[in-house]
């Protein structure tokens, strides 16, 4: 692939893609022309062994490595995090809240107030006695998934933070993936009470 020095807009995609995930709503301008782009961004990315994943409903674009890669050959671009459990658990709430407020709203911003990410959460984790410590252990699972970016904590002019919940969440974690975890969840629990 050739660059014209005079297509600094396909540099800027590709630039925008290596830092992380695009945002329609953050860019609408670069957005566009990722859609008008996108053959040629394709194929940039796919001579090193990685897929681009654009979902044009949704709004957002994102690197993969594929799947087949020989990593003996060709490293991994794409960063693999190790998650807790907790931040884990966290992720799958989120999701199957997404789920249902897909199936009830017709909006699409999914907005959660910090006590209603606690209630979430509490009904799986152990009890404390001390609330507050519980709730600042939750506010650091919430501030990872903010980190990993799949929760962005918006600027509000109310008393406890409020964050929107991002539908990327959806790419990452599918059905598979949530049935997977749902029965683990239930031995876990099955284990516990034995």
């Amino acid at each position: 692939m050739v660059f014209n020095k005079e297509d600094s807009t396909l540099s800027d995609i590709l630039i925008a893609l290596i830092k992380g995930i695009v945002y329609r709503e953050n860019n609408e301008k670069l957005w566009g022309e990722l859609l008008n782009k996108h053959n040629e961004v394709s194929d940039y990315f796919s001579l090193l062994h990685l897929n681009l994943i654009l979902d044009e409903a949704e709004g957002y674009a994102f690197l993969k490595g594929k799947p087949d890669t020989d990593e003996t050959i060709y490293p991994k671009l794409t960063p693999r995090r190790q998650l807790t459990f907790q931040v884990s658990l966290l992720l799958t709430l989120l999701r199957k809240s997404l789920v249902e407020f897909d199936s009830e709203n017709s909006d699409t911003r999914l907005i959660l107030s910090q006590s209603q990410l606690e209630d979430l959460m509490k009904t799986y984790l152990k009890e404390e006695t001390n609330q507050a410590k519980l709730s600042d252990k939750i506010e650091s699972y919430v501030n990872k998934v903010v980190e990993l970016g799949f929760l962005q904590k918006l600027k509000s002019h109310q008393n406890e933070p409020h964050y929107e919940v991002k539908r990327i969440l959806k790419a990452f974690i599918d059905v598979e993936w949530l049935n997977n975890f749902d029965h683990w969840l239930a031995e876990s629990l099955n284990a516990q009470r034995k």
